[in-house]
């Protein structure tokens, strides 16, 4: 699949239907894995596009620390080399601030789904998101602190399923501290009102790690915010509560 260049740093992505583009762009430390539920579900009515954010998976982990500017750059990059003008995008966590900056940079954002994050990086302790990658009970402790605990208890066989992923896909410390860095400094919430684009926010109400408040904040300031809150889901209630988040999703790209 292609992979293109920003100053040097090589970037994955691949592509997967036809139609209005729709782009993920991934939250801290996590590879493409946790866009599964999704891409799959997009690909037909629209054009998926799945990328490595610079420092996980296939994309190239230069020294960081990283900032937001620089990961917009990269989608902008991804973008242009896959000949895509403008896109819905669509992401999770440090992605949606991605999204939110390329909203306000760019005329290339025709939507935004915002998943579990925030317009300020202020206060959050990711730390606990953070999993070695060799070590296998800690990559299920630190997956289990993104997820409700109803559904690990339920679902032990998808918890093994991505702690396997996140081994081969997700950041290296290193990575993860140079994308964690891009949250702590992002800070937009006085420059929402000049993002005009429709605009969905998703957030778990069982996210310990990205509060919910920050998530109502931010579709409040958003002057085409719509606001969804999924009963307990954690931080990465696209994951757990993939159906549901699914279907705002693509009711949300059916209206816009």
């Amino acid at each position: 699949m292609p992979t293109t260049s920003n100053g040097g740093v090589d970037l994955y992505y691949e592509t997967a239907g036809t139609g209005e583009t729709v782009a993920f762009v991934g939250d801290v430390g996590y590879g493409a894995w946790q866009w599964g539920w999704q891409h799959a579900a997009v690909a037909g009515p629209y054009e998926s596009l799945v990328a490595d954010l610079r420092g996980a998976g296939r994309s190239d982990a230069p020294s960081g620390p990283y900032t937001v500017e620089d990961l917009s750059d990269d989608l902008t990059t991804i973008l242009s080399d896959a000949g895509v003008r403008s896109a819905h995008i669509v992401g999770a966590g440090l992605g949606g601030m991605v999204a939110l900056h390329t909203a306000l940079d760019t005329s290339r954002v025709d939507s935004l789904t915002l998943v579990g994050t925030a317009a300020r990086g202020d206060g959050l302790d990711l730390e606990p998101l953070w999993g070695a990658l060799d070590d296998e009970a800690d990559l299920e402790r630190s997956l289990a602190a993104g997820l409700s605990e109803q559904f690990v208890d339920d679902r032990p066989d998808a918890v093994e399923q991505m702690v396997e992923w996140r081994a081969v896909e997700d950041a290296s410390r290193s990575a993860w501290e140079a994308q964690a860095a891009a949250v702590a400094d992002f800070d937009v919430s006085d420059g929402l009102y000049e993002i005009t684009v429709p605009s969905l926010v998703v957030h778990g109400c069982a996210d310990a790690v990205w509060p919910p408040s920050r998530g109502e904040t931010l579709a409040k300031g958003l002057p085409r915010g719509a606001h969804r809150e999924i009963d307990g889901a954690g931080h990465l209630v696209h994951v757990e509560a993939s159906r549901r988040v699914n279907d705002d999703l693509l009711g949300f790209l059916a209206d816009v």
